[in-house]
């Protein structure tokens, strides 16, 4: 190995370490972004600053004034009229820690960013991504507001489509940061047979579907629905799946509907994770195998939390740990996936 490459790799390393700590930031915002919506704090904030909004109130009359805004929406108006500035402070406290993190990881991202590209440690093949996910950055702040918006209308709740669109972006920008950080620190070798990765790259798409899954369940708060497993009211398949006309609308608008789909898709998820561990599972590659069986544990372990979750009608710290083993379960298996493309 000369020297240039040795420099190329020492420099692809910095910024791999780079990317994996904004991933972790982005973790942390999607478990935030999952407690301010149990906590129903997501409406508090009514007004987007994205300069002066980085300092929270501070006095007893910037305090009042940020409770009277808030009672001129429906959110206050039609489900916490008479809440107490006290009560509000606890659900503004949620909402405000939510976006100062979104602005956290702009700085976080983009200071890195551009010493790196001032020092050149970053190749020109490169560049057009880390541009991309700072473009991606800046749509996921506006889909955030234009998501807080639907909320301030009439209907005291956020629509689902974008609290969907909001959280199925998070996890776009989190994959792609954690894929090109994985491909830096392990890049393809060209003279090694690439394993077939075909079952591997559906188990990572069906959990991705069952994020967005999740997201829709989460917006109309389709998890109370029914507190049984392995059975919803009694039934294997519960009546009214297809009460909406027409009946495609179920799949999106009906929350008994999105209950069973999500639990649906959480078994076919989980078999497809059993064929893969049973394809690799003596593979003799040994990081592959520690691979597929970090696939086989985090699936079976979000399928446990899932349920306990819905058991127990969505307590939020159970519900928080199903949304943060999502980010993990979908980890291990793109760890998987570059493993056997390595």
């Amino acid at each position: 190995m000369n020297t240039s490459q040795i420099v190329s790799n020492s420099n692809n390393r910095q910024v791999a370490t780079w990317l994996f700590v904004v991933c972790a930031f982005v973790f942390s915002m999607i478990m935030v972004g999952g407690v301010t919506r149990l906590t129903e704090s997501g409406l508090s904030m009514v007004n987007w600053q994205p300069i002066s909004g980085i300092i929270p109130p501070l006095t007893e009359v910037e305090w009042n004034a940020e409770f009277e805004a808030y009672k001129q929406y429906p959110e206050y108006q039609k489900v916490n009229m008479g809440m107490d500035l006290d009560e509000f402070k606890s659900i503004f406290f949620w909402e405000y820690a939510h976006r100062l993190l979104g602005r956290l990881i702009g700085v976080v991202f983009a200071v890195p960013f551009f010493i790196f590209l001032l020092k050149s440690k970053i190749n020109s093949s490169l560049k057009p991504h880390l541009w991309g996910m700072m473009f991606l950055g800046g749509c996921q702040g506006l889909l955030g507001w234009w998501m807080v918006k639907s909320g301030l209308v009439d209907r005291p709740d956020v629509s689902h489509y974008r609290l969907t669109a909001h959280l199925g972006l998070a996890f776009v920008i989190y994959v792609y940061m954690f894929w090109v950080a994985l491909r830096l620190i392990a890049p393809q070798s060209e003279n090694k047979l690439i394993r077939r990765q075909g079952l591997c790259l559906l188990y990572v798409i069906l959990l991705f579907i069952q994020v967005l899954l999740g997201g829709l369940v989460a917006g109309l708060n389709a998890g109370l629905i029914s507190d049984t497993w392995p059975l919803m009211m009694g039934q294997i398949i519960p009546d009214g799946l297809f009460y909406y006309d027409p009946w495609y609308m179920n799949l999106f608008n009906n929350p008994l509907t999105l209950h069973f789909q999500h639990r649906t898709f959480a078994y076919a998820v989980g078999i497809i994770g059993i064929a893969l561990w049973w394809n690799y599972r003596s593979d003799r590659d040994k990081k592959i195998v520690i691979a597929v069986n970090m696939v086989l544990v985090t699936i079976f372990l979000q399928i446990i939390l899932g349920v306990l979750t819905i058991i127990n009608m969505v307590p939020i710290p159970l519900a928080a740990a199903h949304q943060a083993g999502a980010v993990v379960t979908l980890s291990a298996g793109l760890y998987l996936l570059d493993r056997l493309r390595s």
